[in-house]
């Protein structure tokens, strides 16, 4: 069975790391091997750089996509942004541009790079196998910058491997201590491990938006009770406290889409 993440966040360079981690996550749950994965994250990195240094003005980055298909014998990424776009052959580019494309090629077993004359670039690239994609749209109007980080993944088994990682990394970049960054992983760990009982088959959308004071984690839709269930899966063994005392919120939200779980977990900025 294919797997699959979509993710959209603001093209920026602290968020290069966020894709990179999330990715890996993804191949290390659909069995992909360690040398594939290191040279997956590799290429991920040079094609999101390329959007962050390239794609927009420096003051104003616009929205990067990236979107991954995954199987037991490869992987597919798309990678794309809405702006200015780049151009491999010309010879006024960036040496650093030519390097990182470059290096996109070598490790992929295939590699293509689309300008889409007035909606931006889109590059693909295929490790290890070449699974069936179809054309992107290239005439979609440009969508907003999100405001926070949206993936979406595609089975409830690899939520554990995506969203540990990804959030990890967002917590940990603002250099809030060991015991901190400990708890975010605590919190990841015991709401993945109760996500196959708690999400229908469809797609699962997590959220990690960053605030001044703290970083907010919104998961779901999840089916009626999921939020409880994911509750039980926090208490600690034998009775004792929960593991939801680690956050500074924890929330259920209800509507039309299902149930949400909301938490929010201190982590300020780092000076």
């Amino acid at each position: 069975m294919n797997a699959g993440l979509t993710i959209s966040l603001p093209a920026r360079a602290e968020n290069v790391a966020v894709v990179r981690h999330a990715l890996a996550g993804l191949g290390a749950g659909v069995g992909i091997g360690e040398v594939a994965i290191a040279d997956l994250e590799t290429v991920v990195t040079e094609a999101c750089m390329n959007v962050v240094a390239h794609a927009y003005p420096a003051d104003r980055p616009g929205p990067l996509e990236v979107e991954a298909t995954a199987a037991a014998d490869g992987i597919t990424v798309v990678v794309r942004d809405f702006g200015t776009g780049i151009r491999p052959r010309r010879r006024s580019e960036r040496p650093s541009l030519r390097l990182g494309l470059t290096m996109i090629a070598a490790l992929s077993s295939s590699f293509e790079v689309k300008n889409r004359p007035g909606h931006g670039t889109e590059v693909t690239m295929r490790l290890v196998a070449e699974p069936e994609s179809g054309e992107a749209d290239s005439g979609r109007p440009v969508p907003a910058t999100p405001s926070a980080t949206e993936i979406r993944v595609g089975r409830p088994d690899l939520v554990g491997p995506v969203l540990g990682r990804a959030v990890g990394v967002v917590v940990g970049r603002r250099q809030v201590g060991v015991d901190r960054l400990s708890d975010a992983r605590l919190l990841s760990d015991a709401i993945s491990a109760g996500a196959p009982q708690a999400f229908p088959d469809g797609p699962i959308v997590v959220s990690i938006d960053e605030h001044d004071d703290r970083v907010e984690l919104r998961i779901g839709p999840m089916v009626s009770g999921g939020a409880e269930r994911l509750r039980e899966h926090l208490r600690l063994p034998g009775g004792g406290d929960s593991l939801a005392t680690l956050a500074d919120a924890l929330d259920v939200e209800r509507g039309d889409e299902g149930e949400f779980l909301v938490l929010g977990i201190s982590a300020p900025p780092a000076s």
